[in-house]
């Protein structure tokens, strides 16, 4: 009978609530969309990127290549990098992906961007992007029941993710974008 009168009451309630004033909103399950900051990586010289260290900084996440025609960007990302890391983190995160252009070994892909690109923003250990084999983080990069934002596909190297301070997606931006690019830098 209490149940009864539960759902009468609520019924009425909700018929008396003019719909004029309903708002949408936005909702995002904290319980699975944990932020980025959760993760641990293998870095490229085998040590280990804890992103937990990136609270409050933005993290800008590019699966790179050596053998890309986007290669050329690692200058622009180590541009962005010197110019705003105060506040800005780039993790780069070799992948061979597409078209067999990151073939080599950590050791060598290192060496490669070092002496080509003088990159000093931490680089994660080779790893899969896509497919049956992917990483876990970009696996909760991809997926929005992991991430509560976005849905997203690696299309190709040197695809990008902005995350926000507290380590959530801001937004994807495609190879062709330069890491200089006004549409990055008016969000950092």
């Amino acid at each position: 009978m209490i149940k009864l009168f539960t759902v009468a009451a609520l019924f009425i309630s909700c018929m008396s609530t003019p719909n004029n004033n309903i708002q949408p909103s936005i909702t995002m399950n904290t319980d699975t969309a944990k932020s980025i900051h959760h993760f641990k990586v293998t870095a490229i010289d085998g040590g280990q990127i804890d992103f937990a260290r990136f609270k409050g900084k933005k993290i800008l996440i590019v699966n790179t290549a050596s053998a890309c025609g986007y290669t050329p960007q690692y200058e622009a990302l180590q541009q962005l990098y010197s110019t705003y890391k105060d506040k800005l983190v780039i993790v780069g995160f070799p992948a061979n992906n597409f078209g067999q252009q990151e073939p080599g070994s950590n050791q060598t892909i290192q060496a490669f961007c070092k002496k080509n690109y003088g990159v000093d923003f931490p680089m994660a250990a080779k790893i899969s992007v896509k497919g049956a084999d992917m990483a876990p983080i970009y696996r909760w990069l991809t997926n929005q029941s992991e991430n509560g934002v976005m849905n997203a596909t690696i299309t190709w190297n040197f695809n990008k993710f902005l995350l926000d301070e507290q380590g959530r997606i801001i937004q994807k931006f495609e190879s062709d974008v330069s890491p200089m690019s006004e549409k990055i830098i008016r969000l950092l």
